[in-house]
């Protein structure tokens, strides 16, 4: 009897921990992908919205005289366009009276036609209007008018600034202010926690990237809206930023020697590394593209 019954105790145990060795090992399920687009109310604010489709994100803001839009976001997804007029009709039936470029990149200005076609007035930095009337190209519509510095756009109680800070990533970028909710909009020169991407270097002017990302420090904000949305969708922060301008100006530090060495672009690329910087989201993708951008720049005058 005694024997009968360490033996159920045994086989009790044995099957719970079969059971748990079995729920253990319980694939863990995909998280869902997120919807193909989406528009969201930036916290805290009355009338700021973040329309997103796909990767790609644009600030739009609703006043009772109309709604100042951004980026229309449409290269080689044209339906995105009319799905961000959708989006903001849903919201406001104020007219959409102002449609401005964050820089002359296709993936974000074009697709614009059907806003021009609702009337609003395109704006974008002075060197956009010319590279895209020299680009010619197709669904991008050409700004109609053009900001040279500074421009101050004021509409239905909302004041948006226009500001340029200088080349970065394109020589054609406006960082897009709120003074009232201290948000800016802000697009492909500053990445949140992470190293530029080869798409982000490649054309970019090394320097005077990190001149810009001082000057718009400089400026009186707290968050970012990106082009692109940041880890978890999350806004950027000046802290961002700050690391940003660190990671560049401690990189171009570091290929400066390099260049002066005569190892730009090998070993450069190979040798030149910022182990300070690792956790930063894509630095092993990334740190390499990066050091070939600086050593062009340092090491070939491009």
């Amino acid at each position: 009897m005694h024997n009968r019954i360490l033996i159920t105790l045994f086989m009790a145990a044995a099957a719970t921990g079969l059971s748990g060795i079995s729920l253990a090992q319980t694939p863990t399920p995909a998280p869902a992908a997120p919807p193909l687009f989406a528009t969201t109310k930036v916290e805290g604010t009355e009338n700021v919205y973040v329309f997103r489709y796909q990767n790609h994100q644009a600030m739009f803001v609703v006043t009772p005289a109309g709604v100042i839009a951004t980026d229309p976001i449409s290269y080689g997804r044209p339906q995105a366009a009319k799905t961000y007029l959708e989006e903001i009709a849903k919201i406001t039936k104020a007219p959409v009276k102002y449609l401005i470029y964050s820089h002359h990149h296709y993936d974000h200005i074009a697709g614009g036609k059907p806003f021009k076609d609702a009337g609003a007035i395109v704006i974008a930095h002075r060197r956009a209007k010319e590279r895209l009337a020299a680009l010619k190209g197709l669904d991008v519509v050409i700004p109609d008018q053009v900001v040279d510095g500074k421009r101050t756009i004021k509409l239905g109680g909302t004041t948006l600034e226009l500001i340029d800070t200088g080349r970065n990533h394109s020589d054609s970028s406006l960082v897009m202010l709120l003074p009232k909710e201290k948000i800016i909009f802000a697009v492909d020169f500053n990445a949140l926690g992470a190293v530029p991407s080869r798409l982000a270097v490649n054309d970019s002017y090394p320097t005077e990237w990190e001149a810009s990302l001082k000057r718009t420090l400089a400026l009186k904000w707290d968050r970012q809206i990106p082009g692109h949305p940041g880890p978890g969708g999350r806004l950027g922060t000046r802290e961002d930023m700050e690391k940003q301008l660190a990671f560049m100006t401690d990189l171009s530090t570091d290929v400066k020697k390099a260049s002066d060495a005569g190892k730009c672009f090998d070993p450069a690329v190979k040798d030149v590394r910022l182990p300070q910087y690792a956790t930063l989201q894509g630095y092993e993708q990334n740190i390499e593209w990066n050091i070939h951008r600086w050593c062009g720049y340092w090491g070939r005058g491009i």
